[in-house]
Order: C-alpha cells, then structure tokens, then sequence
C-alpha cells in the first residue's frame, strides 16, 4: 500500500466525533450527510463519510459549538466508505479553545 505524505506542517490531532457536513454544488443546493470527524489540525481535518465528495468542493463542517469553511483535497475509498481530507480556509482556524472532540486523543501525531 502506498504511504501518502503528511503535508501539514503543524500537528494533527486523532479524534473521534460525529459533525455535520455540508457541501456546496455549483449551481445546486448544499448537501448535508453526517461524518465522522477523524482527525483535526489547524488547518485542516481528515472525515471518514459514507458518500465520496469531489475534490475541489466547497465545504462546511458545522460542530455543535462552531463551523469550519474549507475545500476538499482528496476523498479516497477505504474499506467501509471514504476519507475526506479538507483544508480550511484560512490557516490556523481550529484551536482548541474554539472546539475540542469530545475524543481527541491529546497526543500530537505527526504521519499515518
């Protein structure tokens, strides 16, 4: 299997909870599914989906206590659905302050 290199320069952060994610579609109305957030950096997340997502859309990932804007980067098959990776929009937006997991693995990983 090929390793994918880890292109975020600050540390992710392994979690576990489920986020609502909306999807915006030229010339439609979002979508909405709920997904299983995965892991969080500030500048991006890893969302594990049953439905795959396009690369390049637009997307909101909506917590119970605030929202993150950000762009799909890739959206691969694994065994039981899809990894979403996003990017947010502006850098260093996730904090943990602004939101926490209610399971995040208080450890900094670096690779997959």
């Amino acid at each position: 299997m090929k390793q994918m290199r880890e292109r975020r320069s600050e540390p992710r952060y392994m979690c576990s909870e489920l986020v609502t994610l909306r999807v915006y579609h030229a010339a439609q109305s979002p979508a909405e599914c709920v997904v299983n957030l995965e892991d969080i950096s500030a500048s991006g997340a890893c969302l594990h989906s049953e439905t795959a997502v396009a690369q390049g859309n637009a997307i909101e990932m909506i917590t119970p206590r605030c929202s993150f804007k950000g762009v799909v980067r890739y959206c691969r098959f694994v065994e039981i659905g899809f990894d979403i990776g996003v990017s947010f929009e502006s850098r260093a937006v996730w904090n943990r302050d602004r939101f926490e997991p209610a399971h995040l693995l208080d450890v900094p990983v670096r690779g997959r």
